[in-house]
């Protein structure tokens, strides 16, 4: 149902996300500061979040993340490292995404999977592994995918969902930040 007045979703989440990418955990992931152990915490969260949302499905097989992500996770793991930890505001999150269905989820599949198109395409030669998160067969195609079914009227659900992403950058934050 799209009015005449609606903000392009794109403008009417800029301000959450600007709040996201400048959270101190992002920062220092785009700096290349982050540890391994920190950054496998990162990836268990990532985890967590894809898994809730492509259990309700993706719009094109290419998004789906899980897969890489665990050997991104198993790539650390492999060094020793170990921190499988899930985070209280990851759980939150992750609760949430289960409680919605195939179509409520799509705004979080906009809002997760471009950023890790996008954002992580910079990001990517930053980390502290192979990045195989990042890593996408037919970008364009999964990208058109989820343009194919963008709504404006997705700014709140999309928004609830940066505020999501706040809290557990803000947690990964606290738990990771180096000792002064």
């Amino acid at each position: 149902m799209n009015t005449v007045n609606q903000v392009p979703l794109k403008d009417a989440t800029a301000e959450k996300h600007k709040m996201a990418e400048r959270m101190p955990f992002n920062v220092r992931m785009f700096k290349g500061e982050l540890s391994k152990a920190d950054y496998l915490l990162y990836l268990h969260q990532q985890y967590a979040i894809f898994k809730a949302i492509e259990d309700k499905g993706v719009p094109h097989i290419s998004l789906n993340r899980c897969t890489p992500v665990l050997a991104d996770i198993a790539e650390i793991e492999a060094e020793g490292i170990k921190n499988a930890e899930i985070l209280s505001s990851t759980k939150k999150y992750a609760t949430h995404l289960e409680n919605l269905n195939p179509e409520t989820v799509l705004p979080h599949v906009y809002l997760n999977y471009l950023a890790i198109v996008f954002g992580g395409q910079m990001i990517r030669k930053k980390v502290p592994s192979a990045g195989k998160m990042y890593d996408f067969d037919n970008m364009h195609e999964a990208v058109a995918s989820i343009r194919a079914v963008q709504k404006d009227e997705w700014a709140d659900e999309a928004n609830s969902g940066f505020d999501f992403l706040i809290e557990i950058f803000r947690e990964l934050q606290d738990k990771t930040a180096p000792s002064a």
